[in-house]
């Protein structure tokens, strides 16, 4: 069915930028027809159906770093560990829908056990389930007992990563995840050790790409970033530049070579970090404040992702993330752009999603207000069209009312998986 959605302003995120009184025309193969000034609507579309926004329209929004297997509360892990395949893929399922309704329209799940991501990502696709476009990692690859081992990626060396990378791609996930550090989820690891060396890196990279697969690297520690970068990686999560003993530092050559190679970045900062600011114990979001200010005077492509599922950092609390990059320096335009656009690209997606103009996906959502002046209009969509499908938001928690957890040290409060 065709359609019309209206508001007093687009944001199309393209080269047409904002377009005040704008319509977006949806048809029926679930692709966007038409993008433009209200009053130069076509004739052609006289008969289709008429949503009014009241705010704001723009692209739907992209979480880089999810984990539809983690639920968001106190204990993920244990819960991860101690569920069935079963009860795992229900749980999977309902962190999708409290993504969507977020209005999170594409996500890449970048840790599941089993690769029930793979069927939870084809259910989405045959409209078995309502949930965002996934793109889908199965198990992240870590050496025996390594960070988040219990998802079943266990390989050690050269040979073990580029068979499992093989193993991967023979099971349909769509890119690669590596721990190039340990973390702070995972007893025995520890964020700033080094898992794997440049030339192991390497050649798990050069596989994944060889089979037209992107590759992202955990990445806590200095060395472990510098790794990654040097062995080809796509995209670097974290990037917290942990030195050797502990401490939050920063490394300006390794950030150049970062800026140098393309490398996109996510944060991962989420509600932790969000409510870090709010209650102010921020010494880890001012760390975080130096290095987004470094890479960012670097030209280094930051992107949105949230960890979404680790310990109190639920699924439907995504907009907290945008707020943080805000308060820690990075223009709000550079946000939006960065959930949307510069996510889509760098998942290698802008030629589908991130963006409304003629032949992309219709995926949109409606705010009340304007979130260039007012990123808090983003905490609950009024609207939300998935694929050309609208869905109705379930009802989630304000950001308000979710429990603050006791500081205990800067993984466990700021995002670290």
């Amino acid at each position: 069915m065709t359609k019309i959605y209206s508001a007093a302003r687009v944001r199309t995120h393209s080269a047409a930028g904002t377009i005040p009184d704008a319509s977006v025309v949806t048809d029926d193969e679930g692709l966007i027809a038409w993008v433009g000034p209200t009053r130069d609507i076509p004739p052609s579309f006289a008969e289709a159906v008429r949503v009014r926004v009241d705010g704001t329209i723009m692209p739907g929004l992209v979480d880089t770093h999810v984990h539809l297997g983690f639920d968001g509360g106190p204990h993920p892990v244990e819960r991860m560990m101690a569920e069935s395949d079963a009860e795992q893929l229900v749980l999977m399922l309902r962190s999708a829908r409290e993504l969507l309704s977020a209005g999170v329209t594409t996500a890449r799940d970048l840790g599941a056990r089993g690769y029930l991501d793979v069927v939870v990502r084809d259910a989405i696709v045959r409209g078995d389930a309502r949930g965002p476009r996934l793109v889908v990692s199965g198990a992240p690859l870590t050496p025996t007992g390594g960070h988040c081992w219990f998802m079943g990626g266990e390989a050690d060396g050269a040979y073990e990563l580029r068979k499992a990378v093989r193993r991967h791609h023979e099971h349909g996930v769509d890119s690669i995840k590596i721990m190039s550090t340990g973390g702070f989820m995972t007893k025995g690891s520890a964020p700033w050790f080094a898992q794997y060396s440049q030339d192991e890196l390497a050649l798990a990279v050069g596989d994944a790409h060889r089979l037209g697969k992107r590759t992202v690297a955990h990445a806590h520690g200095i060395e472990g970033i510098r790794n990654a970068v040097r062995s080809g990686i796509d995209a670097l999560e974290h990037c917290t530049f942990v030195a050797s003993d502990g401490s939050l530092s920063f490394d300006p050559q390794v950030a150049d070579e970062i800026a140098a190679r393309g490398v996109y970045v996510s944060f991962t900062l989420n509600v932790l970090a969000w409510q870090m600011l709010r209650a102010g114990t921020r010494g880890f979001v001012d760390h975080f404040a130096t290095v987004v200010r470094e890479l960012r005077s670097r030209g280094v492509r930051i992107v949105t992702g949230t960890d979404a599922g680790i310990d109190r950092a639920p699924h439907h609390a995504y907009a907290a993330g945008l707020e943080v990059l805000a308060a820690v320096g990075l223009p709000v335009d550079e946000v939006l752009h960065a959930a949307t656009v510069m996510s889509a690209e760098s998942m290698g997606l802008d030629d589908q999603i991130g963006a409304l103009r003629p032949g992309l996906s219709a995926d949109l959502i409606g705010v009340a207000g304007d979130p260039a002046t007012d990123l808090t209009v983003l905490r609950r969509p009024t609207l939300v069209v998935a694929a050309g499908e609208e869905f109705v938001p379930d009802s989630y928690p304000d950001l308000d009312a979710l429990p603050m957890p006791a500081p205990t040290g800067p993984g466990s409060l700021a995002h670290e998986h």
